[in-house]
């Protein structure tokens, strides 16, 4: 049973509500966390896939809840329901939890999953880095993604920050200096550093003409990053087998049109003169190091595959 800890209403702890028992238990105590939120760019739906993918594979208990009503908009982001002909059902209300998994070893380790906030960021990373604390979490790992100009047909890249340096050294692709949107997940990692946390952020790169899609070859190598750095045996047989059969489909679409073709060779010869280069720069800087239009790269392969293939 789930029991919401009493408290002021500003307490970071009544945000979620908690399975007393197995938050308290000892076998919580020293595990990693994964962290994945949904709603934040989540390009090719890396997020959403992997999370899916672990709670629908392996047992999972749930150790806690988080209050929607307190960290959702609703009307800028309003959930599903089914309308089946004169009746409504499957209401697909937002979910935000906290759950403990074993993975293919039968190793224990948490998954915080589910809706990114909209609302009360700073107490909800209170009370994220609270759950930390008292269950002594090892490392606190979490995912996202981000279109970029890169082709489909060479390795995916990531982008790798965090205060882990044996985790972060040879493995990120690009290491620019730049601004961008802010999502739940970087101020998690700002004040689980300033707590004094271990803490790791994965950024997948997804090929920006296959962001709106869902793109498993992303969510695979997203997997495998977040198990190396845990020392967890995640699922991905379903993902790698759903990988191969989009791989098909796309190269039949770029062997279809001369325009395609052309704009992925070009991202190639890009992809390559970067990975070759003795310093590594931005994929998204040019030789003035400014950022490309990604309309400009994109806009033939994007519109092609859309018009072939809306559900890819």
């Amino acid at each position: 049973m789930l029991e919401r800890i009493s408290g002021s209403l500003l307490d970071p702890d009544a945000l979620y509500a908690s399975n007393i028992e197995l938050f308290h238990s000892p076998a919580l105590r020293g595990l990693n966390l994964v962290m994945g939120f949904t709603g934040f760019a989540d390009a090719g739906h890396v997020v959403k896939q992997i999370n899916a993918e672990l709670l629908d594979t392996l047992d999972a208990e749930t150790v806690a809840v988080f209050d929607a009503d307190q960290l959702i908009d609703y009307r800028s982001r309003r959930p599903h329901i089914s309308f089946v002909e004169d009746h409504l059902q499957d209401y697909q209300a937002p979910k935000l939890a906290l759950y403990k998994l074993k993975d293919g070893l039968g190793n224990a380790f948490l998954l915080l999953a589910g809706f990114e906030p909209d609302l009360q960021w700073e107490r909800f990373a209170r009370a994220v880095v609270g759950i930390v604390e008292k269950l002594d979490v090892n490392l606190v790992t979490w995912i996202h993604s981000i279109p970029m100009p890169v082709p489909h047909t060479r390795p995916v890249g990531v982008t790798v920050h965090g205060n882990r340096p044996e985790l972060i050294e040879g493995i990120s692709v690009w290491k620019p200096t730049v601004d961008v949107p802010a999502a739940v997940g970087h101020i998690l990692e700002l004040r689980l550093v300033d707590a004094g946390r271990n803490v790791a952020g994965y950024v997948i790169h997804v090929p920006h003409y296959l962001a709106e899609a869902e793109y498993p070859t992303a969510a695979v190598a997203g997997l495998e990053f977040l198990g190396a750095a845990t020392s967890l045996m995640l699922p991905t047989d379903r993902l790698r087998e759903a990988g191969r059969e989009v791989a098909r489909q796309i190269g039949e679409q770029v062997e279809a049109s001369e325009d395609v073709r052309q704009v992925v060779s070009r991202l190639e010869e890009r992809y390559d003169e970067k990975a070759d280069g003795t310093v590594r720069r931005s994929l998204l800087a040019d030789e003035n190091d400014e950022l490309p239009n990604g309309d400009e790269l994109g806009a033939a392969v994007e519109a092609y595959l859309a018009r072939e293939n809306p559900g890819l």
